[in-house]
Order: structure tokens, then sequence, then C-alpha cells
């Protein structure tokens, strides 16, 4: 069971609870992109295994007819083992996801990922003709040429300031400059692409800059934000434009539990108040 201090972050440990979550989310219009938590596997069997848990979550969340998506580590289905394994395992989750209209967002990790990634983003989304998403970090030097190189496929793209520790010589290391980084990347998204957009931001300046861009331009987009943080805002927003929660959930909840804590003073805060009763 997961504690009370960590399931402000973490939706439960079974699909039955994350399913719950989403269904209190969609109540106050908001979406859920779910993900069972797992990375860096260096044996077969367990990405087989999350393969299979995210198959079938993709009949959970059809046949429940919730607002709610998947979403995938690339590392989490033995991309670590191998390109090959990698896809075989990823593959079979978008088809199953397709036939039950259900959208899949592939994660990004670090850059070392990144060509692989968007190799099988563009690959499925081309086959599909949409249904799938994929990340990329305005920190990395590359991700102008990537965007320019993503613009015309018929998916969804999310855009976020990067939360790997690059080196400098592929990422950009000082935050304005990614900040900036990642305003003009949204800018040129929202003058170019035709529609899906995700802003993955807590930060209120990127998302009002969405917004001012979405009444610009009037290009589709969606505001992602995490479980836990600036809740009371996530429902604001969605009672004027689209926004999903990423929704974690599974036993691997400590190390995803202790990043939030590291992550943000506030979420410190929380822990030791809970710990305290106060």
């Amino acid at each position: 069971m997961i504690p009370p201090i960590a399931n402000r972050f973490v939706a439960g440990e079974s699909p039955a609870e994350a399913l719950d979550h989403v269904r209190s989310l969609n109540e106050r219009d908001v979406e859920a992109i779910v993900n069972l938590l797992g990375e860096h596997y260096d044996d077969r069997e367990p990405a087989s295994q999350d393969a299979a848990a995210y198959r079938s979550l993709v009949d959970d969340i059809a046949d429940a007819d919730l607002g709610g998506c998947l979403s995938v580590k690339p590392s989490q289905l033995g991309l670590d083992l191998g390109e090959e394994v990698f896809r075989e395992e990823l593959d079979p989750i978008v088809e199953a996801a397709q036939d039950r209209d259900v959208f899949v967002w592939i994660d990004m990790e670090d850059h070392t990922t990144t060509d692989v990634t968007l190799d099988a983003y563009e690959e499925l989304a081309r086959e599909y003709g949409g249904g799938v998403g994929v990340c990329v970090q305005a920190n990395l030097k590359r991700t102008r040429d990537d965007v320019e190189r993503i613009a015309d496929v018929p998916g969804k793209v999310r855009f976020v300031k990067g939360a790997y520790d690059e080196p400098a010589d592929v990422a950009y290391t000082d935050r304005e400059r990614v900040d900036r980084e990642l305003e003009e990347l949204l800018e040129y998204a929202f003058e170019h692409f035709e529609g899906g957009i995700g802003v993955g931001s807590h930060d209120p300046e990127i998302v009002e800059h969405s917004i001012d861009l979405h009444e610009e331009y009037g290009t589709d987009f969606e505001i992602q934000m995490l479980m836990g943080v600036r809740t009371d805002t996530q429902y604001e927003l969605a009672e004027e434009y689209d926004v999903y929660q990423y929704v974690p959930y599974g036993d691997r909840w400590l190390s995803y539990f202790y990043r939030r804590m590291m992550e943000r003073k506030q979420n410190v805060r929380f822990a030791l108040r809970a710990i305290l009763g106060r």
C-alpha cells in the first residue's frame, strides 16, 4: 500500500486505483495520461509484463469510457536491450490502442534515446494516421531541428523543458536559456503545426504564453501537468482549456515519489506536514 505521504503524487499500486483517480479527474473536466511506473530494465521479462499491462489498460480505459490515454517509456519497453526489443513491445500496444481509440504517448528519456524514439513515433503515427504522441525537450540543442522534422507528422507533440541532467555539449544548462528555447519552440509549433500540441509545464509564464499563442493562431493544444502539482490550477484551467494530468501508478512508486520531493521545495513542505500531522 502506498502511504498517505506519497499518494498525492501516485494514484495507487493497481490499475483499478489508477482508474478510480481518472474517474475523479473526469468529473472535474480533466483527462488523464496514465503511466505504469517502471524503466531501464536489463531483462526482457519485466518489459514484456509491463507491455501486457498496458494492453490490458487500453481495454480498461475503453470499456469504462474514461477520458484518458497512456504514456510509455522506451526503456520500460526494453530499449536498453535493443531497438528491436523496444519495437516488439511498443508496436502491439499502439495497435491495440488504435483498435480501441485510446491515445498513446511515447515519453522521451535522455538524449541517447532521442533518435530511436522519434523514429518510432514518426513511423507509427504515419502508419495509423495519428493516435500517437511524442515528447521533445527544449534543453537539447538538437530539438529545433527535430521539431521541424516532425512538424507534418499526424500525431501530437508534447513540449517540455527537459528533466534529464544532460552534458553541456548537447544541452543548454542555463535555466533562462531553456525557458527561452521552450517559448520559441512553442511559437514555431503554434504557427506551423496543424494541431496536436501538448504543453507540459507547471510554469505559469509558459502556460500563459501558450494560451496567448492559441488565441493568436487558433491551433489546438492541451495543457499537461503532474498529479499532485498545482491541482487547483488544473481544475481552473480545465474550465476553458483541455487539461491532462499525468497519473502514475504501480509498485515501483518510491523512486518516482523521491524525484517529486527533490524537485520542488513546496513538495518537501507538503511531505513534512504529512509526517508531523499538521
